[in-house]
């Protein structure tokens, strides 16, 4: 029975959790379109979540991207010495998948803890609760601004992090493996369809991060304990909600770009 009431209370609150991040979701989209309009806000957010976590993205994709292709050269000389569609491979799978998922994952972990603990530092210190009294929803106040920002800025850094790991995996297939400049850099398997996943999770990516992160800052009680364990759930939920999505993405990519 101990089990039972365990495992309902888990999915009660599961349930809870997906409903309440689907109604901010929703509301954002509504202020978005009918919200009041501030640049500035968007433009802060911006700069705080890309500007800011430029040389972070910078610095891990350059060494996954040696890693990778690193491994991928020493495992592919065990089976066919012959490295000259390696770059265009590994390109494909940087630009259908690999810059966006890691990319947004490495956000995860920097930008929804940020909003989590802006937004929950907010809730706990009767900020919010003010904006309410003022008739100002938060959702328009807070969450927007995040939510524009996170889409233009989550596109931009995933370009970034893709051209910072190819690059680095080109120098390392150069320097340990002789693979030429002009050899490694072939787009010749990178198609439209490519192009158009790796977009779409980039859009996804960006929009999930900031609701589930906002959604966990609004969702704070307590004190500082309360918006420790709200950055937690933001960096767990956010990584979960991306690798969840890439899933999804992924697999209607089957059947939608075969080739």
């Amino acid at each position: 029975m101990s089990l039972a009431t365990t495992v309902g209370a888990v999915a009660i609150d599961l349930s809870a959790g997906a409903v309440g991040m689907w109604q901010v979701f929703v509301r954002t989209l509504y202020y978005c379109v009918r919200g009041r309009r501030e640049p500035g806000a968007v433009v802060r957010q911006m700069y705080a979540m890309g500007v800011q976590s430029v040389f972070f993205i910078t610095v891990v994709m350059g060494f996954l991207g040696m890693i990778l292709v690193y491994q991928a050269c020493l495992q592919s000389q065990r089976v066919v010495p012959d490295l000259t569609n390696l770059g265009a491979t590994y390109l494909e799978l940087l630009v259908r998948d690999i810059a966006a998922s890691l990319g947004s994952l490495m956000l995860a972990t920097r930008v929804g803890a940020g909003i989590a603990a802006e937004i929950g530092s907010m809730v706990v210190t009767e900020q919010v609760d003010a904006l309410r009294m003022c008739a100002a929803d938060p959702i328009d106040y807070l969450v927007k601004p995040r939510f524009l920002a996170s889409l233009v800025m989550t596109t931009v850094l995933v370009i970034w992090s893709a051209a910072v790991a190819f690059t680095s995996g080109m120098l390392t297939a150069n320097v340990f493996f002789g693979v030429s400049f002009s050899t490694f850099a072939n787009p010749i398997l990178v198609d439209a369809g490519d192009l158009t996943v790796g977009l779409v999770k980039c859009v996804a990516y960006g929009a999930a991060i900031p609701i589930v992160s906002s959604y966990c800052g609004l969702s704070t009680f307590g004190g500082s304990e309360g918006v420790g364990w709200a950055t937690t759930r933001a960096v767990v939920n956010s990584s979960l909600a991306t690798i969840m999505l890439n899933v999804v993405i992924s697999t209607a990519a089957v059947f939608i770009f075969p080739g």
